[in-house]
C-alpha cells in the first residue's frame, strides 16, 4: 500500500497543527542547509508562527548576511530598471568617495608633520599617539623582517656546512683511489723493468761427468810415431 496523501488544508486542531508546525519547520530548515550545501548557494529561511514568534535560518552565514545582500541585489536591480535613479545614486558615490579622499589626503599631510596649525591639543594628542601606534607596528615589521632574514642566512649556512662535508668525504675518497692507481702502476713499471732484463733464451748448460781412472800404471808413452805392444 502506498502512503497516504495528506490533504494541504488548514489545520483545526490546535494542538496538531503545533505538532505539524514544528514538525514541516524543523523539515524545511534541513531542506534549507542541504540546498545551501549541496549548491554552494546562500539561503535564508524566514517563519513566523501562528502565534507571532520568529524563527530563521541562513547558511552558510547568518540571516543577517542574508538579508543585506538581498536588499543590495534588490537595490541594483531597481538601479537598472531606472537610469535617473542610477545616474543619481552613482553621483552620491562618487561625492561620498571624493570626501573619503580628502579626508585621507588631510591626514596624510598630518601624519607628515603638515597643516598642524589648525589642531588643537587633543588632536594633536590623537595625531601623536597614532604615530606612536605606527612607529611601533613598523618596529614590530622590521623586526619580524631581520628575524626572517637571520633564519634563513643561519639555514643557507648549515646547508652549505653539510655541503662542505660531503665534498671533504669525496675528496678523501677520490685520494684514496689516486694513492691506489699510484700503487698500481708502480708494481707494473716495476714487472716491465724486471723483464727487461731477462734474455729472450735460456742455454742448458750440462757439466761432463769425470770418467773413473783405471788402477793400472800407464803404459809406456808413444814412442817415434808407434805404439809399443805391451806384454801380455
Amino acid at each position: 500500500m502506498g502512503k497516504r496523501k495528506i490533504a494541504i488544508e488548514r489545520i483545526d486542531d490546535i494542538p496538531n497543527r503545533q505538532v505539524t508546525f514544528s514538525k514541516r519547520r524543523s523539515g524545511l530548515f534541513k531542506k534549507a542547509r542541504e540546498l545551501a550545501i549541496l549548491c554552494d548557494s546562500q539561503v535564508g529561511v524566514i517563519v513566523f508562527s501562528s502565534t507571532d514568534k520568529l524563527y530563521e535560518y541562513g547558511s552558510p552565514s547568518s540571516m543577517k548576511s542574508v538579508i543585506e545582500r538581498y536588499n543590495k541585489k534588490r537595490e541594483e536591480n531597481h538601479l537598472l530598471m531606472n537610469p535617473a535613479i542610477e545616474a543619481k545614486f552613482w553621483q552620491r558615490e562618487a561625492t561620498v568617495l571624493r570626501q573619503e579622499l580628502q579626508q585621507l589626503q588631510e591626514l596624510h599631510r598630518q601624519l607628515t608633520g603638515e597643516q598642524l596649525s589648525g589642531l588643537g591639543i587633543n588632536e594633536v594628542n590623537n595625531l601623536e599617539n597614532q604615530l606612536e601606534m605606527s612607529l611601533k607596528r613598523v618596529q614590530i615589521r622590521k623586526d619580524q623582517i631581520l628575524t626572517d632574514e637571520i633564519k634563513e642566512l643561519q639555514q643557507k649556512g648549515n646547508q652549505i656546512s653539510q655541503e662542505n662535508v660531503e665534498f671533504y668525504q669525496r675528496i678523501q675518497v677520490i685520494s684514496k683511489e689516486n694513492e691506489e692507481l699510484r700503487k698500481i702502476c708502480r708494481s707494473r713499471v716495476i714487472n716491465e723493468e724486471n723483464e727487461s732484463f731477462n734474455p729472450p733464451y735460456t742455454t742448458n748448460l750440462q757439466l761432463s761427468q769425470p770418467q773413473p781412472q783405471s788402477s793400472k800404471p800407464p803404459t809406456k808413452g808413444i814412442e817415434l810415431g808407434y805404439i809399443t805392444p805391451s806384454n801380455s
